[in-house]
């Protein structure tokens, strides 16, 4: 069989792991990218000033439940222990964060055990709401009208820059309530950032005879000859010129500030506050705790909606959009030679051992169709 010409859009992990497992079977790639650096939006460099791991385009945790893909990170790189504990700053206290039983005990200033809790906020909760339609239905529903203000209310509206009632349930159903006092973030197994950084981590996946990174490289419709197949791993809209519009999503930006000492002693600080601009702020010298620094780096942390020049971060996925999405959809199903995964070109918000999954399971799944061992042709890597 004929080595087939191979250009994959985009060295972030998704890019970076599909030009791996192709590598590893044989297949030449050249991956593009139009940052000047690879690993994408999880890019981490060191701190002039003070030597911190600096999380350049915004905090990352990699935490999964799946062995097989923690074995596979750790194939590139030394994962140092963090397990990520976010306090909440409101007018009336510092909480943990997502909501568990001190939170819930230290809001309303009881002393519930776990049942009691339970009851508690099941009687706070709005039962007549039996199926959620909207993310503040979904949180009237679950905690009641009390903790959806204090908490979800203010971020919320910051974060996605719209009333929380147009948003979908799902966005809330990322958060858990936890009826203990499990403070951790994330309740995977497995849970940690690169001791080296991410961007060492990627650049030691993309270290392969068989694969070419060529970065500061926009794609151009121009390019789709050059190849036999497209891997595209930024915006689906983008790819299309956004022909049939533009899909929403917001983004992100930071003041950062440069302090003696210790900025806020936690990594993560949320304010819900509506009167609060800033969403929150991460102070990177805490994501590496085996580290020690006399100087420390903070992020100020705030939303917006996306403009043409901006880096596209969360997909807001309303009505009109998924509307949007569908001919999109249609249009790269239309096509023989072209396959699109991660965040952008799937237009969803995925964490990065999903990431990583798809990524795998759409190298596999090509290979089997070239071979002929399954007809249909893998479009999305969200599909398989």
């Amino acid at each position: 069989m004929t080595v087939p010409n191979v250009v994959i859009v985009g060295a972030g992990l998704s890019g970076a792991v599909l030009a791996r497992e192709l590598a590893d079977r044989g297949i030449r790639c050249l991956v593009v990218d139009r940052k000047s650096h690879v690993a994408g939006n999880c890019y981490t460099r060191l701190d002039v000033d003070t030597g911190i791991m600096e999380h350049v385009y915004g905090a990352h945790v990699f935490n999964t439940d799946n062995e097989t893909i923690w074995s596979y990170i750790q194939r590139f790189c030394t994962m140092g222990a963090f397990i990520n504990r976010v306090k909440v700053d409101l007018p009336s206290g510092v909480y943990s964060f997502p909501i568990n039983l001190h939170t819930i005990n230290q809001f309303f200033g009881l002393r519930l055990n776990p049942t009691e809790a339970r009851a508690f906020l099941a009687a706070k909760g709005d039962s007549s709401i039996v199926e959620p339609k909207s993310f503040e239905e979904q949180a009237l529903r679950f905690v009641g009208p009390e903790l959806y203000r204090a908490f979800f209310y203010g971020y919320t509206k910051k974060q996605w820059g719209c009333e929380p009632s147009q948003l979908p349930a799902s966005i809330l159903k990322r958060v858990p309530i936890r009826f203990n006092y499990d403070d951790r973030y994330y309740s995977g197994r497995f849970q940690g950032i690169p001791k080296e950084g991410y961007t060492v981590a990627v650049e030691r996946i993309l270290d392969h005879p068989h694969i070419s990174v060529k970065l500061d490289t926009t794609w151009e419709e121009a390019m789709r000859d050059e190849f036999d197949y497209i891997f595209y791993t930024g915006a689906l809209d983008a790819f299309y010129g956004f022909r049939c519009g533009r899909l929403g999503y917001r983004t992100v930006y930071w003041n950062k500030i440069s302090a003696s000492g210790d900025f806020q002693g936690n990594a993560v600080l949320n304010y819900p506050s509506i009167d609060v601009p800033h969403t929150r702020i991460c102070e990177h010298k805490h994501f590496t705790p085996w580290e020690s620094h006399e100087r420390t780096i903070a992020f100020v942390e705030f939303s917006k909606e996306t403009g043409p020049e901006d880096i596209p971060y969360y997909p807001k996925r309303l009505a009109p959009d998924l509307e949007t999405l569908t001919q999109y959809q249609a249009l790269a199903r239309s096509e023989d030679n072209v396959f699109f995964l991660g965040r952008l070109a799937t237009y969803r918000y995925l964490d990065m051992h999903v990431v990583i999954d798809e990524a795998l399971r759409l190298a596999q799944r090509f290979l089997q169709w070239r071979r002929g061992d399954v007809t249909e042709r893998p479009v999305f890597a969200s599909e398989l």
